[in-house]
């Protein structure tokens, strides 16, 4: 589970900002997610241990994403079909799997995102550089947060940290977003990865 959130944690990264930057609306925040269809971007992990992970996530929104981690890592992980599989090369048993509903990550590859929905922010905020917004399913917040920052002008998803059920916390920085790439379903098809296993 550790590593499933740890999955969706992302650093601070320095950006050039308009000067006249202000905080974003949840509103503007929800229709952004809404408009995301689908994205392909490098990504730098922070893990909770102070280490240091790279790879490519892959998003296809609704309930779709997809981690493939850089060597020395040896672990993929795919949200699709309502749940997260933890793939590790090294190991001989199958996959960990996971609810998707069970993961903070749940709240922004849902199909209609509705930041303003009663009790699930728990944070909006402006740093100076870009608009925070930490966020909650309200009917399950014993499985932790998702704290997201947007830059504005236009809105884009620079990175979010997930705050799992045990404390721990994932940084996820990200690249720029591609969302013109190509990305084929078979991606996230959790149940036909392992069949092939």
């Amino acid at each position: 589970m550790i590593r499933v959130l740890s999955l969706s944690l992302v650093c601070a990264v320095a950006m050039a900002m308009p000067a006249a930057a202000e905080k974003l609306s949840l509103n503007a925040v929800s229709k952004y997610l809404n408009g995301l269809q689908s994205a392909k971007s490098p990504f730098t992990q922070i893990n909770s241990d102070g280490s240091i992970s790279t790879g490519t996530i892959y998003i296809k929104r609704p309930g779709r994403a997809r981690f493939e981690y850089n060597p020395p890592d040896q672990t993929l992980v795919v949200a699709g079909q309502g749940e997260v599989a933890v793939f590790d090369k090294k190991s001989n048993v199958g996959p960990e799997r996971y609810p998707l509903r069970r993961t903070p990550l749940s709240i922004i590859l849902e199909k209609n995102v509705n930041l303003a929905k009663r009790n699930m922010v728990t944070g909006h905020g402006f740093d100076g550089t870009a608009t925070v917004v930490t966020a909650q399913d309200p009917k399950y917040p014993e499985y932790g947060n998702i704290q997201l920052k947007f830059t504005g002008n236009p809105v884009e998803l620079r990175q979010w940290i997930i705050t799992g059920d045990d404390g721990s916390k994932t940084t996820v920085i990200l690249g720029e977003l591609d969302k013109r790439a190509s990305i084929p379903n078979r991606l996230f098809n959790i149940l036909a990865m392992v069949g092939g296993n």
